[in-house]
């Protein structure tokens, strides 16, 4: 039977998109106290069916897909901008393709103007009307308002017009900053990327040890999740809880209590830590306290060894970086030279301690892989001293491995300005045999 918290949730999903929905109007309607409603509507928005936006409420958004990540909706403009909305509420769930700045007559800037697109301008009411008749949205900077005339059109055609306090460079860098974070997001593979649609075997709390080896005959696997009736994880039973246990002995008993879990948003970089560290063969995945999923040892290696053949479309800070180095072996050792830039420096205009923790972390794993060709994650790295190193100097990471095991690998480096030593680290690195 399910619980009231969710039957609210149920009911926020079935709301057509756009509904605007409020803490007092839930609770009325569905009978609960308002804190329950409150609650329900704070997990809605986690799971991503609505949002909040100021000055005009929580509204029932499409819930994004992975595929989109890269692309915002209006709603999440609003939200970027400090905007507030003159009209078309009912379009603020739409997603924005990309926006242009009005910088020109209104016959050449509907050459530009798509459905879909984002028309950034001043208080030009002519422009604000062209824009919504092909089919754009309209964001007004300098905080101006339009007409009525434009606002009924708005409703009409369910295209959002916002205004913003800000100027049009300002509102421009804001969402051009916030397309480029999401392309980058992009690219960090995550565990929601690793699920399977189907679901996954399972075993409830008063099965028995017998019931469990005959799931083990059936799928070829030793490690399951363990739920309630509810569906909430209680613990995780593997072949070492049950040998040598009877057939009639119930799992509750010999199972893992408070197994470890990830969420479907953890990256799969630490989940492979996880599983490295702690020796586990599998993750069950729980996203509001329910099971949705497992990923196996198998899955997180798959998926790092196919991240590594992809294009990257953003540049991280670590890729702003690394971007000047070039590696070349010199006497058994891996030696990654490059420059100094502005971007790498502190306000005093010497290396800072992480672009140095950057340049000496792929030292090491660039080290170690001519040794052993695995995935790898750095578990920890020991900083015994850095000197001062100005901008434009020319510096050399030397990579050397000490110690290389099945799951461990050690690896000194050090950092020359010319012949002088500046910088010297220890570097451990975890190994996901492939």
């Amino acid at each position: 039977m399910s619980t009231k918290h969710d039957q609210i949730l149920k009911h926020i999903e079935d709301l057509p998109i756009g509904h605007k929905i409020s803490v007092r109007q839930i609770a009325k309607q569905l009978q609960v106290s308002e804190g329950t409603a409150y609650r329900a509507i704070k997990e809605a928005e986690g799971q991503g069916l609505v949002t909040t936006i100021e000055r005009v409420g929580t509204v029932r958004i499409e819930k994004k897909q992975r595929r989109d990540i890269d692309r915002l909706t209006f709603a999440e403009v609003v939200n970027i901008i400090d905007g507030s909305v003159l009209g078309g509420r009912s379009g603020l769930h739409k997603t924005l393709q990309k926006f242009v700045i009005a910088a020109m007559e209104i016959q050449d800037m509907v050459k530009y103007v798509d459905p879909g697109l984002l028309v950034i301008v001043g208080n030009r009411e002519a422009v604000h009307m062209a824009a919504l008749e092909h089919g754009a949205a309209v964001l007004i900077t300098g905080g101006f308002t339009t007409n009525a005339a434009v606002i009924h059109l708005a409703d009409r055609l369910d295209l959002p017009i916002i205004s913003s306090a800000y100027d049009t460079f300002s509102v421009a860098s804001l969402i051009n900053r916030a397309i480029y974070d999401r392309l980058i997001k992009k690219e960090v593979l995550l565990v929601e990327d690793l699920l399977s649609q189907e679901p996954p075997a399972i075993l409830t709390a008063d099965r028995t040890i017998g019931d469990y080896r005959e799931l083990v005959k059936q799928t070829g696997h030793s490690r399951f999740p363990v739920l309630q009736e509810d569906g909430k994880l209680v613990g995780v039973i593997a072949a070492r809880d049950g040998y040598g246990q009877d057939s009639d002995t119930v799992i509750e008993k010999v199972m893992t209590k408070q197994p470890i879990s990830v969420t479907p948003k953890t990256s799969v970089a630490a989940a492979a830590h996880m599983m490295v560290w702690e020796g586990l063969e599998l993750l069950p995945v729980i996203e509001y306290k329910r099971l949705v999923g497992v990923i196996s040892r198998q899955d997180v290696i798959k998926a790092l060894q196919y991240n590594q053949k992809q294009p990257q479309i953003g540049d991280t800070i670590e890729d702003i970086v690394l971007g000047r180095f070039v590696a070349n072996v010199e006497d058994k050792a891996v030696l990654l030279s490059g420059e100094v830039t502005p971007q790498m420096s502190t306000p005093h205009g010497s290396l800072s301690i992480g672009a140095f923790t950057t340049i000496i972390g792929e030292a090491a794993m660039q080290a170690l892989r001519k040794i052993k060709d695995a995935n790898m994650l750095i578990e920890n790295s020991t900083l015994y001293f850095l000197k001062p190193v100005q901008i434009d100097q020319r510096i050399d990471a030397r990579a050397r491995v000490i110690d290389s095991g099945r799951k461990m690998g050690k690896v000194d480096v050090e950092l020359y300005r010319g012949n002088e030593l500046v910088g010297k680290a220890l570097v451990t690195i975890q190994v996901l045999e492939r």
